[in-house]
């Protein structure tokens, strides 16, 4: 196995995690960031209450995507596979 095949391996590692994981980040952070700016306006600062509606929402985002999450890390392990049997 060559230096560059390796790398290519790497990025498409790390595309396939930015993906799958993409949508439940940025929806807990647009989450957070809203409530952020509730808590200064109204100078309210409670930790349960960025952090129960961070999880909610992470949690909702995760059913929403997850059959599109499985056939993305499907088709990443099938891939690996067949570059496994072709070596």
């Amino acid at each position: 196995m060559t230096p560059e095949e390796v790398i290519e391996i790497g990025e498409y590692a790390m595309r396939t995690v930015v993906f799958v994981a993409g949508p439940m980040l940025l929806a807990g952070m647009l989450v957070g960031l809203v409530i952020s700016i509730f808590q200064a306006a109204t100078q309210i600062n409670e930790m349960t209450m960025t952090f129960v509606p961070k999880i909610l929402t992470v949690f909702v985002v995760l059913i929403i995507t997850l059959p599109w999450a499985i056939n993305q890390l499907t088709s990443f392990t099938a891939a690996m596979f067949d570059r496994m049997a072709n070596m």
